[in-house]
């Protein structure tokens, strides 16, 4: 039985895409699950924080609400991403620490690393420099986060955990070109070429950077073996430690979506962080976890989710 079977969990933003996947874990997990919808509690709103955690009374927090997006939204909407996501998890943990809760993890960022750093990432160079300039507002107020948690634990005694996982893809993703990360955008981007007959698919930058993915209840699963078996104030990265180039990810998306045409760079646009990979090990070391699906079979998944759900009428998420 899980050490978390029987405790009441609030999973903030647990009507997201990683969300319902840790809602999904957590019940399996024997947990009585909270999920609220931002309509019903907006975590921006201090008295909204406040209301949650009197309402609901939590033992365990797992805090996965974000403002979150791609390059292009983070170009778009640098001041409402560093806002959104300090206030957030500022106002959560605090929350956390005033209503005696039991534990509480907080899911960080991979864009919270320096901009030039050595491969594969480590946790201990997280503040050896600044971030990628893109993503650094996301990225920095997530950092912000992080030494809560470590100084809650100290004054306090929190049990406040941080985990950082990489580039998340799998069904249930939103495939918004305005918003979604590289994989959703790419799928999405390729089907439609397919079914419209197109000969192109025009992508960002030049195919040349890399990236780290790790699939969805992947990431569900290695957040519930944290909760259940890590305690302590360094953080922790969550990935495959397998790095792929975008250009090999469009390649392999293209040949499962079964593209005929021709894919073009578009070098006017940012290529992001040149390369992002991740050193596993703590996660194994400590908790156990290990990523157990390989990036073409979790597309094949992705995929098999997608093509349904594009024939469904259009829904407004919670």
């Amino acid at each position: 039985m899980s050490p978390v079977a029987g405790r009441r969990v609030l999973i903030t933003g647990g009507r997201g895409f990683l969300g319902g996947h840790l809602v999904d874990r957590f019940r399996r997990a024997g947990c009585e699950v909270i999920a609220p919808s931002r309509t019903e509690f907006n975590l921006i709103d201090g008295l909204a924080v406040e209301a949650l955690f009197t309402q609901c009374r939590p033992e365990v927090v797992i805090h996965a609400a974000a403002a979150v997006g791609g390059i292009g939204a983070n170009r778009s909407n640098p001041g409402r991403f560093f806002y959104e996501n300090a206030m957030m998890g500022l106002q959560v943990v605090e929350a956390a620490r005033r209503h005696n809760v039991a534990k509480i993890v907080v899911l960080g960022t991979i864009c919270s690393y320096p901009r030039i750093i050595a491969v594969p990432f480590q946790e201990d160079d997280l503040w050896n420099g600044y971030p990628e300039p893109v993503t650094a507002p996301y990225g920095i107020a997530k950092k912000a986060i992080l030494v809560q948690c470590q100084t809650y634990r100290e004054q306090y005694g929190l049990d406040a955990i941080f985990l950082m996982p990489v580039n998340l893809y799998g069904p249930g993703d939103h495939f918004d070109l305005e918003n979604s990360h590289v994989i959703p955008a790419m799928i999405r981007k390729f089907v439609e070429a397919k079914e419209n007959g197109a000969d192109r698919v025009v992508l960002w930058g030049d195919g040349s950077a890399t990236r780290e993915f790790l699939y969805v209840e992947d990431a569900a699963e290695g957040i519930l073996l944290a909760t259940e078996r890590y305690s302590k104030p360094e953080p922790v990265n969550l990935g495959t430690g397998i790095e792929t180039s975008i250009r090999e990810t469009a390649a392999m998306i293209g040949e499962l979506v079964g593209f005929q045409g021709r894919t073009v760079w578009d070098t006017t646009k940012p290529n992001g962080q040149p390369r992002r990979c991740l050193d596993v090990t703590r996660a194994a070391r400590e908790f156990g976890f290990r990523a157990k699906t390989r990036l073409r079979e979790g597309l094949e998944r992705t995929l098999q989710w997608y093509f349904p759900q594009r024939s469904l009428p259009a829904t407004t998420a919670g």
